[in-house]
């Protein structure tokens, strides 16, 4: 029997559920909410809870623990806000809101997230994504024609070269 076990199971192997936690911590992160189920949301919950308890250390160690646990994207949004948002609190970052049961399997779905996260900083870096694919396209089209115009060029001097002989 499985009287006085710590954690849940949820159906899955440890590693799968160690892979569902970090994917899970990663993306409440990098969004500030993330819609799951009820077990799941309760189950990243605790952990979540600890992973901004040791960004606000702000230490070595913690950062080296923290980045080893997140996604890079997550580990930078979670450094920068961490500290100035829950400089006070000592515990309840997150807020877990049911949300009913989903469709195919009648399964309870909640929605886990951050308190006053701040989703900025993920739009900015959408914003400088779209710059970068911006620039990338400016670039290619800009070597296109500089291509283009040495093919007229190349082909000018031929001609040029035909006509005199």
């Amino acid at each position: 029997m499985r009287h006085a076990r710590f954690g849940r199971k949820l159906n899955r192997d440890t590693n799968a559920r160690h892979a569902l936690l970090v994917n899970l911590t990663s993306s409440l992160f990098v969004n500030g909410a993330v819609n799951t189920t009820l077990a799941k949301a309760k189950f990243a919950r605790s952990h979540v809870e600890k992973l901004v308890t040791e960004a606000k250390k702000n230490s070595l160690s913690s950062n080296r623990l923290l980045a080893s646990k997140l996604s890079s994207q997550a580990f930078k949004n979670l450094l920068k806000q961490a500290k100035e948002l829950y400089e006070n609190r000592t515990s309840g970052f997150t807020r877990i809101i049911k949300m009913g049961s989903r469709r195919g399997d009648n399964a309870p779905m909640a929605r886990i997230e951050l308190l006053d996260w701040k989703e900025g900083i993920t739009e900015n870096t959408e914003n400088k994504k779209k710059a970068q694919r911006i620039k990338k396209k400016q670039k290619a089209s800009v070597s296109s024609a500089t291509t283009k115009n040495q093919r007229k060029s190349a082909t000018n001097r031929r001609k040029s070269k035909n006509e005199k002989h």
